[in-house]
This record gives C-alpha cells, sequence and structure tokens, in this order.
C-alpha cells in the first residue's frame, strides 16, 4: 500500500509508546524542537475554495450551449430559407435605390398623368353636358331675313327641336333650307343652353327677264326670286341669251351680269334695258335720256364703269356712248 506523504518509519515503529513528538503535530512544536528531516519531506498542500468564485467555463461548457446552431452544420433548408433572406434584402435596398435616382422622372411623370386626367376629366363633362337633355334645341332665331318670312323659316326648322345641340342633323337642316330659293347661303350658331341661330344671305335681284307674259325678278345667277305679270320697277330688264353665270361663264347673260354687278349705283338705276346675244356684244339703255351705251366684252369694267361715268358729266346731252375701248372712248 502506497504510504502517504510525510509518513515517519520510526515514528510507526514507535507506535505503541506515548511520544510526544510523534502525538503533536509538527506545526505545534517549537522549531528547536523538530527533528531534522532526513532526504527530502514534502507536505500536503491544502486547497482552500470559496463560495463567492465560480469555477471559470472550459470550452466542454461552450460546446454545450443551449443555442443549436452552434458548433453543429446548418442543413440545405436553412441555407435556402437564408438565401432567400438574402436575396430579398438585396431587392429592397435595389428597390430604394431605384426610388432615389428616379425620384424626379416620378415627379414629373405624374404631373404629367395628372394633367392628362384633368384633360379627360374636362372631355368627358363637356360630352355629357353637350348630349344632356339641358341643351336641347328649344328656339330656332333667323337673322338677315328681309324677303323671306322668318317665321316661316323658323317653323320649317321645327323637327329638330328637343335635340342636343351637339346632335343636331345637319344634312336635315341643309336640306330643309333648300326649299328657300331666296337663300344664297347660311350659317348655323348654336346658342346654349337652347337656342340655334341661323344667319342667311338672301339673293339679290339684279334685273328682270321676260317668261311669256310674266316678268321674273332674278339674281346674278338667274335664280328666279319673284314673278309677277308687270314688270318690276326699278329693275332693268334683261334681254340676254345664255345660261346662268354660274353654269355657262361664256354666256350672254352672265356677261350682261357681270356688267350690271360693276355699275355705280347712280349709273345702275338709270339702265333700261340691257342685251348681250354673246359675251362680247353687251350694251344697254338709259331709261331718262334712252341714249345707248355700247359696253362691249366684260372685261376691264371696273375702267369702262368709270369712263361712263366721266362721259354722262361731261356730255349729257349725247345720244351714244361708246366705252368698249376704255382707252379710246366715243360719243355722239
Amino acid at each position: 500500500m502506497k504510504r502517504p506523504q510525510g509518513f515517519d518509519r520510526s515514528a510507526a515503529g514507535r507506535a505503541g509508546a506515548p511520544d510526544p513528538a510523534v502525538v503533536a503535530p509538527p506545526e505545534a512544536r517549537p522549531a528547536q524542537e523538530r527533528p531534522a528531516a532526513v532526504g527530502t519531506v514534502t507536505e500536503p498542500i491544502p486547497i482552500v475554495r470559496t463560495t463567492a468564485q465560480k469555477p471559470a467555463e472550459t470550452p466542454t461548457a461552450a460546446l454545450s450551449s443551449p443555442d443549436p446552431s452552434i458548433g453543429r452544420v446548418p442543413s440545405n433548408r436553412e441555407i435556402s430559407r437564408a438565401l432567400r433572406a438574402a436575396r430579398a434584402e438585396r431587392k429592397r435596398v435595389e428597390r430604394g435605390e431605384v426610388r432615389r435616382f428616379t425620384k424626379r422622372s416620378r415627379h414629373r411623370r405624374m404631373l404629367w398623368l395628372g394633367s392628362a386626367g384633368v384633360v379627360v376629366a374636362l372631355v368627358l363633362g363637356v360630352v355629357l353636358v353637350g348630349l344632356s337633355p339641358l341643351l336641347a334645341l328649344r328656339h330656332v332665331e333667323v337673322v338677315g331675313a328681309s324677303r323671306l318670312d322668318a317665321s316661316a323659316l323658323a317653323k320649317k326648322l321645327g323637327d329638330q327641336v328637343g335635340t342636343p345641340l351637339a346632335l343636331l342633323d345637319q344634312a336635315e337642316i341643309s336640306s330643309d333650307l333648300a326649299g328657300f330659293p331666296l337663300i344664297r347661303s347660311y350659317t348655323l350658331e348654336s346658342r346654349p343652353p337652347d337656342t340655334l341661330v341661323v344667319r342667311i344671305v338672301e339673293r339679290q335681284p339684279i334685273g328682270v327677264i321676260q317668261q311669256g307674259s310674266a316678268f321674273v325678278l332674278v339674281d346674278e345667277a338667274k335664280v328666279p326670286i319673284s314673278s309677277t305679270a308687270a314688270r318690276p320697277a326699278g329693275y332693268p330688264l334683261i334681254a340676254a341669251t345664255g345660261a346662268a353665270a354660274d353654269a355657262n361663264a361664256d354666256s350672254g347673260f352672265a356677261a350682261a351680269s357681270s356688267v350690271l354687278a360693276s355699275l355705280p349705283a347712280d349709273v345702275l338705276a338709270r339702265v333700261d334695258t340691257i342685251s348681250a346675244k354673246t359675251k362680247d356684244d353687251v350694251s344697254f339703255t338709259l331709261r331718262d335720256s334712252g341714249a345707248t351705251v355700247v359696253w362691249g366684252s366684260a372685261e376691264d369694267s371696273a375702267l369702262k364703269a368709270a369712263d361712263l361715268t366721266a362721259l354722262l358729266k361731261g356730255a349729257p346731252d349725247a345720244h351714244r356712248f361708246d366705252v368698249s375701248s376704255p382707252h379710246s372712248v366715243t360719243t355722239g
């Protein structure tokens, strides 16, 4: 059996003797009474532990941490989950950077979209209001009629009453107005909320043509305006051949109507009869003196009218005025 450190053989042999040096521990004896050590004697070293000091953690304790992710290899599912989280975070950061760098363009796009929305809303509002019964036709107003009966014309357009102003049938209105030959031209004006204004230009008569025993008042296009049994006063009698001016510009009637349109009002009032067999031989007679005016063609009519005015003032008693050549006029 292994002997404990500091065992004294001699003291063990005298175990039965009551030796004070053996019984008392060496620490209790004075130093001078202690026996000299034979060889090297090693005494046990006591270890003192305190309750306040805790033993240091060892790597083994660290490895036994409750966190299961420490000290083990992650599974494929955990790796995939971590990769997805990293990708989502990267996308979130990228979206933030894109929004930061495209802030101005997005603001400009929002302004354009807002403006377009306002325009579309306005257009839709106008269309809806324009097609609503609030803007339906209730009144027809005729402007510019002197020979025409304005009430008869408004009554003719009565079938349009109740239709929204934006949906008026222009073709039907044109067909209704075509029944009035005195209308040379017209314009339509919608005046919200419920009025249609018809502005007409009437045909102006320039002379009278004789058809059998009737005298027909016509305009420069030879459109009949009125017909009477007696010759209307104040209008020249046109004795010309050929079609109307709008159908044949080279006809005698077209030349005669062009000459009448170029005469001053005071000279036109004195014309009694105008004749033209062709476009180059227009002539007319004056009502008060019976003088004859040789006009020729309808070319240079403005210059010829000025020459005739001067001749009537310079030779009022002449019976013939030839202005067919405006640069060489004659009287007789």
